[in-house]
């Protein structure tokens, strides 16, 4: 007994030895951690206050805080994401699960049936053959618990729960790109709605410029050159107007998709969006330590990492002897009233020691596939993360760019218009040519054209720029260290 509470208590003190490289996160350049180049570049968009939980309120539209409710609650991506997620966990239950003990109870019931001459035959007698039958009664119950020496158990459940982790932050992964999705696609449908207004007041004033003309030629005041010049300029306009139209129902076809309807279902609210929605505000963009704290698919990425580092352990312990504690207690009787008396009993308990001695060349060859996949997992974090640093970069630089170009445009409008305006009285009093009328109109029509697609490309450099930002779900602080060398069990 005491050899036995000896080996016992050796196996749980060498069951504390964990193989395998121990995880620690991964550090970042000091530099990445920073404030945002292009904001602090130009505060006037940016500034470093915290991104709200939920970006898209900031445009205080109600329609667009709906639909994009509507999104999360009911779009494939995000569904199928969390069916991921789902999985997810049943594997890290079944990980866990490999670290309890396992029972089996067992019952059966046998007739029997023997003779003296097998008894014979081992020297039992010589007398004349004699058969007998007899009944067996059997209840047992037995208990195997398999140690963790050298922490295989450990690291794959420390696996599961990276990957459960990282499933959590692609599901954060999918809400940002939907919500991005949903938002960009709003602002289309508004913006080609406004571009269509704006087409159809100059197909408008055109016409009306038309019908001048051809008043004029009429009373002998103007040339057949000056209506063909007018109906030019009417003509490309009304060129437009097909293209803005088709542009905005398309952008609804995918709004409806996106909210997990189908096309034929149009909102009808988003239909009748005429006017893109706009900030009031500074965006507030944070800093980078913010950012990839922020930014799912980094929090995604590292977790994969410590996962994958994690089985490198898993591969390392099979290298090594396993140790099962396995224990047994039972009744055995001939007959059924017998069967529960103290006679009856039986136990076993002992350890049982399996050093599976696997081909080392192949076993070796799977440490070095854990090894190659964590480095693999190492460089696809470092990847991440300068993704997420140039990507934000990038959609302030193109937000910066559309505000300017957004700003000068709208001084070309107001100029335009006016000089239109200026053109046309001084063409009624005879002071300028049809051909001066014309041009001026074209300039008007070019200016105010350019204006809308400026609003629109603002919006959506503004929806761009959240996304890049990673807005809406922050989960645990950035990672600090790489990966320590491996310990000796």
């Amino acid at each position: 007994m005491k050899r036995l509470i000896l080996s016992i208590g050796t196996a749980l003190a060498l069951s504390g030895c964990v193989v395998g490289p121990t995880y620690k996160r991964p550090a970042t350049p000091e530099a990445a951690t920073g404030a945002l180049i292009e904001a602090a570049r130009a505060q006037s968009i940016a500034n470093a206050q915290t991104l709200p939980d939920h970006w898209w309120q900031l445009y205080r539209d109600p329609v667009l805080d709906r639909l994009i409710q509507d999104a999360l609650a009911h779009n494939t991506d995000i569904r199928e994401a969390a069916a991921n997620l789902l999985r997810a966990r049943a594997v890290l239950s079944e990980q866990k699960g490999a670290g309890l003990p396992s029972t089996d109870l067992t019952g059966s019931y046998q007739r029997q049936q023997g003779n003296s001459a097998n008894a014979a035959a081992f020297g039992g007698g010589t007398g004349p053959v004699q058969t007998f039958q007899f009944d067996l009664f059997r209840l047992g119950f037995d208990v195997s618990y398999e140690l963790d020496l050298f922490g295989g158990v450990k690291r794959a459940v420390e696996a599961g729960r990276g990957d459960l982790e990282a499933s959590a932050a692609q599901l954060d992964a999918a809400r940002v790109a939907v919500v991005a999705e949903t938002a960009s696609a709003y602002v289309t449908a508004c913006s080609n709605a406004a571009q269509l207004a704006v087409a159809r007041e100059t197909v408008d004033l055109q016409q009306k410029t038309l019908g001048l003309t051809k008043t004029l030629f009429d009373a002998g005041r103007g040339t057949k050159r000056d209506v063909e010049r007018a109906d030019v300029l009417l003509a490309q306009t009304q060129a437009q107007l097909p293209g803005f139209e088709a542009e905005q129902r398309a952008a609804l076809y995918a709004l409806a998709t996106l909210t997990g309807r189908p096309p034929a279902e149009v909102d009808a609210d988003a239909a009748r969006c005429s006017t893109p929605p706009r900030l009031d505000q500074v965006i507030p963009a944070g800093d980078g330590a913010a950012l990839l704290a922020r930014r799912p698919d980094v929090r995604a990425a590292e977790r994969t990492l410590a996962a994958d580092t994690a089985r490198i352990g898993i591969a390392v312990a099979d290298l090594y002897p396993s140790i099962t504690l396995a224990g047994g207690i039972g009744l055995n009787a001939t007959r059924g009233s017998q069967l529960f008396r103290p006679t009856s009993v039986n136990y076993a308990i002992g350890p049982l020691i399996s050093w599976n001695l696997p081909n080392q060349t192949v076993a070796r060859a799977r440490i070095r596939q854990a090894k190659a996949g964590a480095e693999a997992s190492l460089a696809r974090f470092d990847g991440t993360v300068l993704t997420a640093l140039r990507e934000t970069e990038q959609a302030l630089a193109r937000y910066a760019g559309a505000l300017d170009r957004d700003a000068v445009l709208v001084r070309a409008e107001q100029s335009s218009s006016e000089a239109a305006r200026l053109s046309r009285l001084r063409f009624d009093n005879g002071a300028d040519s049809f051909l001066q009328l014309i041009d001026a109109e074209r300039d008007r029509a070019t200016a105010r054209a350019a204006r809308a697609q400026a609003d629109a490309a603002v919006a959506a450099a503004q929806i761009s720029l959240f996304k890049a930002l990673g807005g809406g779900w922050q989960d645990a602080p950035f990672p600090e260290r790489r990966i320590d060398p491996a310990p000796k069990p």
